[in-house]
């Protein structure tokens, strides 16, 4: 099974074999442009190439024979217009962390259609996902609109674009999980939806078919012999399924820069009263499938922040030492909100700040209220999850963990004691390429529905009862916001 992982800064690729193993990889990055402050672009062309590339070397001395299905995942929300005939694309794609449409989500909400957007596609309306980028481009450009209108121009997330290419302009699709990202597809039927094609302005015949996460998304010729695409999903429902996590309440946290934790709602679409999304989670088959999603913007980069602002470290891994080498936070308390605070909070204007501070604090107690705080913020969206699936019977049992991050034995410790549920990191940290190639597995037959990675080690809580370690976070928090 070979996966393509085309991320935010560079594209991979990773060859699997039948028990999951890695047998080989190749990773390549790209540009990223900031044309403006505030804006994001990437180059199409160069992500297309870069992906092409790494799979090629993946696959150097292997047989196309031998591989059973090819399995995508990508960066979410990220969109690309480009002409069907030539396959060129008319500007850069613009990307997920792009700000430029912020004034017209605004003017929408001050209009009055959040409640529809949120009923519709279970998200709020915000610069991250995908339908303003596309109504900024028929605005700025009437002509791009008319050429929509006649069929001639084609546009998609980043799975559609790379779909597009690797089947030579045959195919035009995307998978229910990257629609479900767009504000564009209503989130019960999983198709696009008009009233919300009506409120952008969007013409349906730029779109793509929308399909199942394991389906027949076509072949490619371009890797040495005729291999089918079976299976896509964006980044983070693809890393839901790698960990194996497919009944509701079933939960995983990937900790990056930022965090993204998913909890798998099963057949069931929850709308959220605690700030956070309702989702699509990947899907086999008819049936639907659905998640609770929130993040955390400042994960990992509290740590990136510790080694290149305060210099209190060298190198990323040595955080845990610094940690480690003192008892306690000495009530240092560590608000990382550099960005805002994103899900359950939504204050894009809080600001960071490093709480009970004495003569006696030291730059150990920060580095350890630095990882806590990864750990605490968590724990909110998790407390917020929990509400919102109660109602409806659903509980967490434990915690699925992957991402650079979770290597630090101190913060899983922490993340498990704070929750009071036990954290389970796997053997093999490579849930995201992992789900989309045990998409592709299914749509070939070569795996069944059953599954997960397995696990490395299993923290469990070890708290004493009646000892709240987040007292302290909350009124911090507090004073934050």
């Amino acid at each position: 099974m070979l996966a393509l992982d085309q991320g935010t800064t560079s594209s991979r690729a990773i060859l699997f074999n039948a028990a999951g193993e890695n047998l080989a990889q190749a990773q390549q990055p790209f540009e990223q442009h900031f044309p403006q402050p505030g804006w994001v672009e990437h180059d199409a062309e160069e992500i297309w190439r870069s992906q092409l590339a790494t799979a090629r070397q993946a696959l150097s001395g292997v047989d196309a024979a031998q591989v059973a299905a090819i399995g995508l995942t990508n960066q979410r929300e990220t969109v690309v217009i480009w002409e069907r005939a030539s396959g060129r694309p008319l500007t850069r794609a613009v990307v997920w962390q792009d700000r430029r449409t912020s004034e017209d989500c605004a003017r929408l909400k001050a209009e009055g259609h959040e409640a529809l957007v949120r009923a519709r596609s279970g998200l709020t309306l915000d610069p991250y996902f995908s339908a303003t980028k596309i109504a900024t481009w028929l605005h700025q450009h009437p002509e791009w609109r008319a050429r929509a209108q006649a069929g001639e121009l084609a546009v998609g997330t980043i799975d559609s674009w790379l779909i597009w290419n690797l089947t030579e302009g045959r195919v035009h699709a995307t998978d229910v999980t990257n629609a479900s990202r767009t504000l564009l597809m209503n989130l019960h039927s999983g198709e696009w939806d008009e009233d919300l094609l009506r409120l952008f302005e969007i013409p349906r015949a730029l779109l793509p078919e929308i399909r199942p996460s394991a389906a027949d998304f076509g072949h490619t010729t371009l890797l040495g012999g005729s291999i089918r695409l079976g299976g896509v999903a964006g980044d983070q429902q693809a890393a839901l399924f790698g960990q194996g996590c497919v009944q509701a309440g079933q939960a995983k946290n990937t900790y990056g820069t930022g965090c993204f934790l998913l909890m798998h709602t099963g057949a069931q679409a929850l709308a959220s009263t605690h700030g956070l999304l309702s989702t699509r989670a990947a899907q086999v088959g008819a049936q639907p499938q659905f998640a609770l999603e929130g993040s955390v913007f400042i994960g990992g980069a509290v740590v990136q922040w510790l080694r290149d602002g305060l210099h209190a470290i060298g190198a990323s891994h040595e955080v845990e030492a610094l940690a480690r080498s003192v008892p306690d936070s000495g009530g240092v308390v560590f608000v990382p909100a550099f960005t805002g605070l994103g899900a359950p909070h939504w204050k894009p204007d809080a600001r960071g700040a490093i709480l009970g501070l004495t003569r006696g604090s030291t730059q150990a107690h920060i580095a350890r209220a630095a990882l806590e705080s990864i750990a605490f913020q968590s724990a909110d969206l998790l407390d917020a999850m929990q509400a919102d699936a109660s109602a409806e019977g659903i509980r967490l049992s434990e915690l699925r963990v992957d991402g650079g991050a979770c290597a630090n034995d101190f913060l899983m410790q922490f993340q498990a004691d704070v929750l009071g549920v036990p954290v389970l990191r796997p053997r093999n940290l490579e849930a995201t390429a992992l789900g989309a190639a045990r998409l592709a597995g299914l749509q070939a037959g070569v795996w069944g529905e059953g599954g997960g990675l397995a696990v490395e080690r299993r923290f469990a809580p070890g708290l004493s009862p009646g000892v709240d370690p987040r007292a302290v976070w909350r009124s911090a928090l507090q004073r934050v916001l």
